[in-house]
This record gives structure tokens, sequence and C-alpha cells, in this order.
């Protein structure tokens, strides 16, 4: 399992503009229509990568627990799926079914929403205020598939509550790390 840091995309830059299809519906959806009105986590994820698979519960408990707060989470696959099959988009919706996610998962066919983000790894995390600036890019926490740190999203959690109650967010902020991305 290749280690892959995040590229860290400036703080305040604007989310780039999507309109992808929603593995779980099939229709397609804009940033525009999903952001949220506090702000808007948009994750990198798929789904074979043994580092979003260690964290996928606390993706689905983080949306639980701050789309009430105003914040939408979205997540949103651009592996190559000619090979890395397992990323086709009817086991993404599959597999969002099965993990609880209730925010959409979309499909970047084209791969250039993740090229974008500057998007590097899987997963890669970008929230952005009520205006669609960046104010967090990295890491959900320090744990990793078998390094026996548990599971909290501290960094992620830290970050969005934050933006919740309207105080400054750490801008010394920690990659991300997973599998890379799996460019065509």
């Amino acid at each position: 399992m290749a280690r892959t840091e995040s590229n860290m995309m400036p703080l305040g830059t604007i989310a780039p503009q999507f309109k992808l299809t929603d593995t779980v519906d099939n229709t397609k959806k804009s940033l525009k229509e999903l952001k949220g009105t506090t702000g808007t986590l948009v994750m990198f994820i798929c789904n074979h990568c043994p580092f979003v698979l260690h964290v996928s519960a606390e993706l689905s408990q983080l949306a639980k627990d701050y789309i009430s707060k105003g914040i939408n989470c979205i997540a949103i696959s651009s592996n190559d799926i000619v090979n890395y099959p397992q990323d086709r988009p009817e086991l993404m919706a599959k597999h969002a079914i099965n993990e609880d996610y209730i925010f959409p998962y979309l499909y970047d066919q084209t791969q250039n929403i993740a090229k974008a983000y500057n998007a590097a790894c899987t997963p890669d995390f970008f929230l952005f205020d009520s205006n669609l600036e960046l104010v967090y890019t990295g890491q959900l926490d320090d744990s990793r598939p078998g390094n026996d740190e548990p599971i909290t999203g501290k960094n992620i959690r830290e970050a969005m509550t934050a933006l919740v109650n309207k105080k400054p967010i750490n801008t010394i902020q920690k990659p991300s790390m997973g599998c890379n991305i799996k460019w065509k």
C-alpha cells in the first residue's frame, strides 16, 4: 500500500465548482446545490483504499454530527475504473449504502475535479466556509491502518467545530495520507 501525502491546497482558495453524478441516485449534483450554510467538506475517497476503509465509519459519523450544524459533506471518487474496477460507480453506490453515507458519493469520470482540487490521495480532505473559501486541508486524525492510534477525526472535527462556532481555525495543518489517486 503506497503512502501518498495530500498536496495542501493554499488556505483561502475558492472551491472549484463541479457537477458530477451521484452514484446512489444517478443524478447530476453541483457544488452550488450541495454546499452547506456554514461550510462544506469535500472528501476524495474510493472504495478499495485501505486508508479510506480504515476511517469509513468515522466519515459517516462526521456527516451525521455536522449536517445539523450547517456543514454538508460530499465524497468524490476520481480513480481510474479501467485499472481499478472495484471503484466503478455501481460499486460506489453499494459502498455508500453499506457504509451508511448520508452524503452524496460522486463519480469524477474525467478526473478533472481531482485535478482542480489538486487532490493527491484517498482520503484527501478540503473544508470550505460558507463562502466556499478553504479553511482546512489535511488529515482526519493521526490514525492509519496498523498504527494502533484510535480513529477520532480529531483534526477535522476541531476545524469543523471552530467553523461552526465562528472561531479561528488553526492554520498549522498536517497533510492527509493515503493511497494515491489512480490516474488514467
